[in-house]
């Protein structure tokens, strides 16, 4: 049974659509007071995110205070390098830390595939308990990172500007890099799977790192493998499409390659123009984004018209799919009374590009 708001769905699948719907990456998060609460009582990020009430909280707080066209599940992109027993923390300051650092032949051959339902539990329980308070109003989204992007924090054993250990692996143990990301693809189709299975109406593969890949790196070691795990989703549960969405930050130069992978919908960040891509891609697939979220700094005048800006990029919508959000996640210092503003045009303004 679709959501009574099944317009993200639709733009999606690229069925009519009355207006453009709108979700926001990151929109459970530090820019909003309520969250900084929660995750203060929880007491740290780790509590927050392996809190199944928790997660249900923070991820209802943005779509009890905007009218989002869908939710998105509380969690972090490193829960699965996390149950393969590399030992994830979160130091203030200093981002992700792994315990250990996936860097030799005896490291890489321990990875495994993490069952769903044991380490991972908290996750699918947290699905079950949002989808519960959501009441069948608005879709929630699954996610993971992308294999390639696990890849890079594990082999890093954490952040990384350079990725000086991956590209080292990457081009001098290809066969490592390989074993990598071919337990990785199983492990998020298996993820994103157990995610659907818990009632995910979508789900997302989010390659925050492809985009630093040279040409035929990219679609050797990023792309392949989500095309991989595509490939492995569940397409279809309970009588309902199950649309998947996969991100590269940076991903102009292969817009047509990440077109062809199977997935019903790419992201975009705001480097691309929409319209250009769409042309590239003859609406084979639905278009995700694009709005640079550093215009949501702006007074109410710039957002708004910065939002018409994108959706005028796109164009009437005819055969494709538009679903409009920020060209990567919104930044924690962004005033919560701007995502207002963006939500409120977006979905009067489109109104006149679904005729």
């Amino acid at each position: 049974m679709r959501p009574a708001n099944d317009t993200f769905l639709r733009a999606l699948l690229k069925e009519k659509t009355e207006y453009t719907p709108i979700w926001l990456m990151r929109q459970a998060g530090r820019y909003l007071p309520e969250y900084r609460a929660t995750r203060a009582e929880a007491g740290s990020f780790m509590d927050l995110a392996m809190n199944p009430h928790y997660a249900c909280e923070v991820t209802l707080q943005p779509v009890e205070r905007y009218p989002l066209d869908a939710a998105i599940l509380f969690s972090d992109i490193l829960t699965i390098p996390d149950a393969m027993g590399l030992g994830l923390s979160f130091q203030a300051g200093e981002g992700p830390k792994f315990e250990k650092a996936v860097r030799d032949e005896e490291t890489v051959n321990s990875l495994f595939v993490p069952d769903p339902c044991g380490k991972l539990k908290y996750v699918t329980d947290a699905v079950v308990e949002i989808k519960k308070a959501l009441n069948n109003r608005i879709p929630l989204i699954g996610f993971s990172g992308s294999p390639f992007t696990l890849a890079c924090y594990m082999v890093e054993g954490g952040s990384s500007s350079s990725f000086q250990n991956v590209k080292k692996m990457m081009y001098q143990r290809p066969d490592l890099f390989h074993k990598i990301l071919e337990t990785n693809a199983q492990a998020v189709a298996a993820y994103l799977n157990a995610q659907i299975e818990a009632g995910v109406n979508a789900v997302m593969v989010f390659d925050t790192w492809g985009g630093s890949l040279a040409h035929r790196q990219y679609k050797e070691f990023s792309l392949a493998y989500m095309k991989k795990v595509v490939d492995g989703l569940i397409k279809e549960q309970d009588g309902e499409r199950i649309p998947s969405i996969v991100f590269t930050k940076g991903s102009a130069p292969w817009v047509t390659d990440i077109a062809s992978i199977g997935a019903n919908a790419m992201g975009l960040d705001w480097t691309a123009s929409l319209g250009e891509a769409r042309k590239l891609v003859q609406d084979k697939v639905a278009l995700q984004g694009n709005l640079d979220p550093s215009v949501l700094f702006a007074d109410e005048k710039v957002i708004r018209e910065q939002a018409r800006a994108v959706i005028d990029d796109f164009g009437m919508v005819g055969n494709g799919g538009h679903v409009f959000n920020l060209g990567h996640g919104i930044d924690k210092t962004t005033p919560p009374e701007n995502v207002q503003y963006l939500v409120d045009e977006v979905h009067n303004y489109s109104k006149k590009y679904h005729l």
